[in-house]
């Protein structure tokens, strides 16, 4: 595995990164927003993703585009090295869980998955192709 790193979903989320920029230094990066992409029209101007580098660590960043219930505001994204890994995760996870959306390969190049394992716990499973 690559590596796992939080991921925050929250509301205006670019100037909640400069937010946190400011409290814990690290540099904004790949910040890509949603505009002109189909399934996110009417969302134009929100973050899809940003990245908040600090050291070796990541902290993830995303707009909320659906409702989000509380305690649902964070996850953790997992960076595999293979597909092979990727999929045996993600059929350990589903074990007493549910995925939405399911494994599958997505517009950016991965094959991707959110799952939310038996404990409740928010899983973004990603292997970049």
């Amino acid at each position: 595995m690559k590596s796992a790193n939080p991921y925050l979903f929250i509301e205006n989320c670019r100037q909640e990164m400069d937010h946190y920029q400011k409290i814990l230094g690290g540099e904004i990066k790949n910040v890509q927003f949603a505009d002109g992409i189909a399934i996110f029209k009417g969302h134009e101007g929100k973050v899809l993703h940003g990245e908040l580098h600090l050291g070796d660590s990541i902290i993830h960043f995303s707009d909320i585009f659906e409702p989000v219930s509380k305690g649902e505001h964070v996850k953790i994204t997992l960076d595999f090295d293979t597909e092979e890994e990727i999929r045996k995760v993600y059929s350990a996870l589903l074990d007493g869980g549910h995925a939405s959306p399911a494994l599958q390969s997505t517009f950016w190049g991965a094959l991707h998955a959110n799952v939310t394992d038996r404990n409740g716990v928010g899983w973004l499973l990603n292997f970049q192709k």
